[in-house]
């Protein structure tokens, strides 16, 4: 588990690791350190893709009351008994219902009204008799088939009825559960706030994204991954540049207010990694250093109520300490399952993959032929060997690997 505070040290730079923490420590101390999900209340038009707060009951039965579920014609069903096309028998048509327009009046015995789909049905009529039965004529109508009490009738309720539960909390609200609460009269409801995510991205040889890199520097390459991450896993992306190398700067990023803190790069024990001395001063630094191959240099502690991850700058490992850290914990907050966001396969290796026990290895593979390709572990810098993957497998801690035509699981990228 993870370090006692009183025990903390307070400049880890250039000492190396107190420690490697398993992968299942790590998650241990992000479930025990989540905070509550906080709500707030939106608007029916910006609800799409947001977790319900709360159970959403409906106070009024859908539909709400008796109508036509057919084009055709209201009638008393026992007019219609017997009829067939060689023995019509007629009606007469005494008015119309249409949609918000109902007909005012009664239908009694010998006559019928002209009804639209939707459209109220009236006093005294108990079927609806489709139009394709009947040859109608200026006032009256021949009807060629007979209907039971209740046709095409929709009754009240029989969508949804009045105080049921229609949704229920923790939810993630589809484009039709949007339509259901629009026709239970929902103008406004509870969602669970996106988590609020500062992301710091530190280092002096850091150019914009996007910029041509330059002598000896280089692009910055993860603030548009890890954005992208956020935002895929429901979190609002706090990120004004990048951040230089100096305590203070740095000090005063992770100050933001925010639920989470994702710092990349200066996580390790370098000369200037000065996030991990910065949160053990101010804050917590619970873990760092974990048993994992990429992200090795990751860690994780508080700062007041803030959730803060550290992770490495070299890009792949930066990709992999969020999947397994960063991403469930915001995930969480939002409403989302913590789950992997990534759909899976069961394939067969193509070759043997090598691990160490007492280490989680993240390996990017290829899928050919229905075979799983292995591509890397090692290469924290290289990101084109996510690029050019499908997906990764997981090697757990307590395995050397797998051998050839083992059946492994895939995570696929897409």
């Amino acid at each position: 588990m993870p370090q006692d505070s009183s025990h903390r040290p307070t400049d880890v730079r250039m000492k190396g690791f107190v420690r490697r923490w398993t992968v299942q420590d790590c998650m241990d101390w992000i479930e025990q350190q989540m905070p509550t999900p906080q709500q707030e209340t939106i608007s029916l038009a910006d609800a799409a893709g947001r977790a319900l707060a709360v159970d959403i009951s409906s106070q009024t039965d859908v539909p709400h009351f008796t109508r036509a579920m057919m084009d055709g014609f209201a009638v008393v069903a026992t007019d219609t008994s017997g009829a067939t096309t060689y023995n019509s028998l007629t009606l007469n048509v005494v008015g119309e219902s249409l949609p918000g327009n109902p007909f005012d009046g009664e239908v009694s015995s010998g006559s019928a009204i002209r009804i639209m789909t939707g459209a109220p049905m009236p006093v005294g009529a108990d079927a609806v008799l489709p139009v394709e039965h009947t040859v109608i004529h200026e006032s009256t109508i021949q009807i060629h088939g007979e209907v039971a009490p209740g046709r095409h009738v929709g009754l009240p309720g029989e969508d949804i009825q009045a105080g049921t539960i229609v949704l229920q909390r923790n939810r993630r609200l589809r484009p039709q559960d949007l339509g259901l609460l629009s026709s239970i009269g929902v103008q406004e409801l509870q969602v669970l706030q996106r988590p609020r995510v500062r992301l710091i991205i530190t280092g002096n040889e850091l150019l914009p994204p996007g910029s041509n890199p330059t002598q000896f520097s280089i692009t910055d390459a993860n603030s548009p991954m890890l954005t992208a991450l956020v935002q895929r896993d429901g979190g609002v992306v706090i990120h004004p540049g990048i951040i230089p190398d100096n305590p203070a700067s740095i000090l005063d990023a992770l100050n933001t207010e925010a639920e989470i803190i994702v710092v990349s790069g200066g996580s390790s024990v370098g000369q200037e990694d000065h996030a991990p001395r910065l949160l053990a001063e101010h804050g917590s630094l619970d873990i760092h250093g974990v048993a994992m191959r990429p992200s090795s240099p990751s860690g994780m502690g508080t700062l007041g109520k803030k959730l803060v991850f550290l992770l490495p700058g070299n890009p792949v490992s930066c990709l992999c300490a969020y999947d397994f850290f960063a991403g469930p914990a915001i995930r969480t907050l939002a409403g989302k399952s913590s789950q992997w966001p990534y759909p899976s396969v069961s394939l067969p290796l193509s070759r043997k993959l090598v691990s160490t026990v007492g280490r989680t290895d993240y390996a990017r593979v290829s899928i050919q032929n229905d075979l799983v390709v292995p591509i890397a572990i090692s290469g924290a810098s290289v990101l084109s060997s996510t690029t050019r993957a499908d997906g990764f497998v997981i090697i757990p801690e307590d395995l050397e690997g797998y051998a050839r035509d083992s059946e492994v699981t895939v995570y696929l990228y897409e």
